[in-house]
């Protein structure tokens, strides 16, 4: 791994890359390292080179893979902030710093609430800059690479924590191949022996899929060129290791019931052409009805856009996906909204423009805003008086690492829910006096329960009553999220029903 590698990786994704920055990072961080090796036996340089590299890779910019390049050295230097902020400035100094903060939490300890104060703690820290955990999680993904280099126990805490922490944390920023990276590099560790079954019940499969992949990929070519789409890629995509084991448990471990071990991914240049080219594979090969997915007009919470639809290939009983997107949807769903941020100097998440052609879209504003309001509500809990460790750790787990989905109100606006959400959860997303003011829910017209459990995609309609503004204190029983709940105590304490 060189400098110039990391450049010209850098200036590939982002026309805006300061070279001089970079390379003046570079020769300050090595000299500073100097001597030192990491336990693989390598240059200690190597690591904040690879993890620059990872960034340059997403389209981050100057300011953020610089202090990537330097992220490590006052902790394991001589070197002071105070001397990174005076050769570099007061942004890359704040990033250095919010890495070496949370480079200081170890999510480890024999005791649960040392465990989850420390946890606490982290995601509190992140929430001041979201680029802190973008250098992170680059810094972790290459640490996993280099796993086998320390002792056993130390191999499995670190997994361990990149699987509950770091990989939930990519994929809540839409950054689908960093995520399906560090689930696959941990699951050797944290779960060897499932690890090792799955690698060879999957080794024959695989191939087989390969196989057939690629002659209907060469069709495929052959049958849009003849309707005039232009393709920009088609290739076959593998299923990461630890999400195929995930999916395989809940089909018995039948490795034939998965369709989309192998998918096929087509790239087109423009929106319209992605829909004209799945009704031309509709026309050449028969779908599964209830496996076609519009994720452009609908996309997940965490942004991600794509055309699915799952085919019946030319060998009988052979089922197979096909993904079709325009390349910026492909760009978003490897790396996540992360490539296409640029940060002002200002610490605040929403003080922030777009690069490249969107800069001035203020409807793509809007959505990366939408997209990312999770990390807001994380920094807002610092407000709040949440101070038992373990309701904040539980919250956080409900609130951002389940899965999630939407659902829509009746005028069709889209409300980010977590799974197993309530009509409560919902009205409380819309507005506070909604949620005060629900009396019941209706769910696509028929009445349903408080507690009912939204399913993704459902139009839910909150019925309120004029003039109530209390809560039921029943509610708290069954609500999911964190802020339904803090606004149904905070308007039970002004009513004076509870004790809070």
């Amino acid at each position: 791994m060189s400098i110039n590698q990391v450049i010209a990786q850098a200036q590939e994704k982002n026309a805006n890359t300061n070279e001089k920055i970079i390379i003046k990072a570079y020769k300050f961080a090595k000299k500073a390292h100097e001597g030192q090796k990491r336990a693989s036996g390598e240059p200690y340089i190597n690591h904040p080179l690879e993890t620059a590299k990872t960034l340059a890779s997403i389209g981050m910019d100057t300011t953020t893979i610089s202090a990537a390049i330097l992220h490590d050295v006052p902790e394991d230097t001589e070197h002071t902030l105070t001397e990174l902020e005076k050769e570099f400035g007061k942004e890359i100094a704040f990033l250095v710093q919010g890495i070496t903060k949370l480079g200081k939490i170890k999510l480890r300890g024999n005791k649960k609430e040392y465990y989850l104060e420390n946890l606490r703690k982290m995601f509190l820290a992140m929430a001041a800059d979201i680029r802190t955990v973008v250098i992170k999680l680059a810094d972790r993904y290459h640490n996993m690479k280099t796993l086998d280099s320390l002792p056993k126990e130390k191999q499995y805490r670190i997994a361990k924590e990149t699987m509950e922490v770091y990989a939930p944390i990519a994929n809540r920023l839409g950054m689908g191949e960093l995520k399906g990276a560090l689930e696959d590099l941990a699951f050797k560790y944290v779960y060897p022996q499932k690890y090792q079954k799955i690698t060879k019940i999957t080794k024959e499969k695989y191939q087989q899929r390969k196989e057939l992949v690629n002659k209907i990929i060469e069709k495929i070519k052959v049958i849009l060129k003849k309707e005039k789409i232009k393709i920009i890629d088609i290739h076959g995509r593998t299923k990461h290791l630890y999400r195929l084991y995930l999916k395989l448990k809940k089909h018995n471990m039948n490795i034939d019931e998965i369709y989309d071990l192998v998918a096929i991914r087509i790239i087109v240049p423009k929106i319209r052409n992605c829909y004209e080219t799945l009704g031309i594979i509709h026309k050449h090969y028969k779908p599964l009805i209830n496996r076609i997915k519009d994720y452009i007009s609908l996309p997940k919470p965490n942004g991600y856009k794509s055309l699915h639809t799952t085919i019946f290939g030319p060998q009988q009983g052979k089922l197979l996906e096909v993904q079709i997107r325009t390349p910026k949807m492909h760009e978003e769903a490897e790396f996540g909204i992360a490539a296409h941020w640029l940060y002002s100097g200002k610490k605040s998440l929403i003080n922030t423009i777009l690069k490249r052609n969107i800069t001035n879209n203020k409807e793509r504003i809007s959505q990366i805003r939408k997209e990312l309001i999770w990390v807001k509500q994380l920094r807002n809990w610092q407000k709040e008086s949440i101070e038992d460790t373990e309701e904040f750790f539980k919250s956080l787990k409900i609130d951002f690492f389940n899965d999630r989905i939407f659902a829509f109100t009746p005028a069709g606006d889209v409300i980010d829910l977590p799974e197993g959400a309530t009509p409560i959860d919902f009205a409380y997303a819309i507005h506070t006096e909604v949620g005060n003011s629900t009396i019941g829910a209706k769910v696509e017209g028929q009445p349903v329960p408080l507690n009912y459990n939204i399913q993704n995609g459902e139009v839910i309609e909150i019925v309120t009553q004029k003039g109530k503004t209390k809560p039921d204190e029943k509610w708290l029983d069954f609500t999911k999220t964190s802020m339904a709940k803090v606004k149904i105590k905070d308007a039970l304490k002004k009513q004076k029903k509870i004790k809070i």
